[in-house]
């Protein structure tokens, strides 16, 4: 893979002052927005800022549902048909704001400011770029569209970036075959795997299999979701069917111990995405995440904001609920920071310089 000058990870100058620790018990916290990490699981629309959606619609005529536009994350529930309907219809309302460019330019910077804020020193962005193409001139063009914003705003940003091309599994298998061509097409471009996202209770994994075959042997890693919406048995098709590398939410695993040993025993990441379990309700409150239950079966995480646009929390939130709602110590949770490093696709050196940049955190 080339050089990107987004593989050094940012210097002191390019991060923003983050706020002071608080102390819990008398102890001063270590300030997690310093600690630093990799961000796995981020959606391209579900990570713009409410302002700048506010703005596009605006600038482009798009009347926003009150969901969007109230500034207070939409109240969500998508554990049944109709409640998954409104969560894609308040995402479609969003992607339809962005038209140009200089929008796909815009919000990728953005995001990797959001994530330098948070201690984020490496992104992976995820993005089905059929979406956009239909503005944007055709699948192509969209996808070059989009690897020229996220190479354009790790340069102006210092964060590594990459992208994770995702199918839709609502559509036909053999779009998802075009786009894993066409992703590892562009692989030396800054493409580092392939997903499969969307509604994980619609079709069977084993229908993408090829897909996941052609993005494997193009070198990508196999991403797909899986355990968030339906149960253990969706993980274990993602690990069966595509052969995951890395398995999008996954927590649902952990009502299944066998299930946890297998991931484990692979080293298989779950990009766990708290916020986003409640907002959705697949769990009714921060605690009923099994943040605990899977790290103590040994399997890796890596937190992930998943969609601020409409949870209302980027990644250091997902952090500070580990510590206030698990009891996560600092000890752990820089453990954790370092499970989203080794999970990722960054390069050897990257990893190693980041690891070392954790440790000095825990150490204070």
């Amino acid at each position: 893979m080339p050089h990107h000058a987004g593989d050094r990870p940012p210097n002191s100058t390019n991060a923003p002052d983050a706020p002071a620790p608080h102390a819990r018990g008398g102890v001063a916290d270590r300030d997690l927005r310093r600690l630093p990490k990799a961000h796995l699981h981020l959606h391209f629309t579900g990570s713009m800022r409410s302002a700048t959606l506010l703005e596009l619609a605006d600038k482009y005529g798009v009347h926003l549902p009150e969901a969007l536009s109230s500034g207070e994350p939409p109240r969500l529930r998508a554990t049944d048909e109709r409640g998954w309907f409104r969560f894609q219809r308040l995402y479609d309302i969003a992607r339809s704001c962005l038209r140009s460019p200089e929008d796909i330019q815009r919000l990728v910077l953005e995001a990797a400011e959001e994530d330098v804020r948070d201690g984020s020193r490496w992104l992976e962005i995820q993005v089905d770029p059929t979406s956009y193409a239909p503005r944007l001139g055709g699948l192509i063009p969209a996808l070059e569209v989009i690897l020229d914003a996220v190479d354009r705003a790790s340069r102006e940003t210092g964060l590594g970036m990459r992208v994770l091309v995702a199918a839709n599994r609502t559509k036909h298998p053999l779009d998802a075959r075009t786009l894993a061509r066409l992703a590892v097409r562009y692989a030396d471009r800054g493409i580092v795997g392939f997903g499969l996202s969307n509604d994980e209770r619609r079709g069977f994994a084993r229908d993408f299999d090829r897909a996941f075959a052609i993005a494997r042997e193009g070198g990508l890693l196999a991403a797909p979701h899986g355990g968030e919406l339906s149960g253990p048995g969706s993980v274990r098709d993602c690990l069966d069917d595509l052969a995951a590398g890395r398995i999008g939410h996954g927590v649902r695993a952990a009502e299944d111990p066998r299930l946890l040993r297998k991931l484990a025993e692979r080293g298989v990441t779950c990009e766990v995405c708290p916020t986003s379990n409640v907002a959705l309700g697949v769990y009714e409150k921060p605690e009923d995440v099994p943040l605990r239950t899977l790290f103590d079966a040994g399997v890796p995480m890596a937190l992930g904001a998943d969609d601020p646009l409409l949870f209302g929390a980027r990644l250091a939130d997902q952090y500070e609920l580990a510590r206030e709602h698990h009891g996560f110590t600092d000890a752990e949770l820089a453990e954790l920071a370092g499970q989203s490093v080794r999970g990722s696709a960054a390069p050897e050196d990257v990893r190693a310089r980041l690891l070392a940049d954790i440790d000095a955190w825990g150490a204070g």
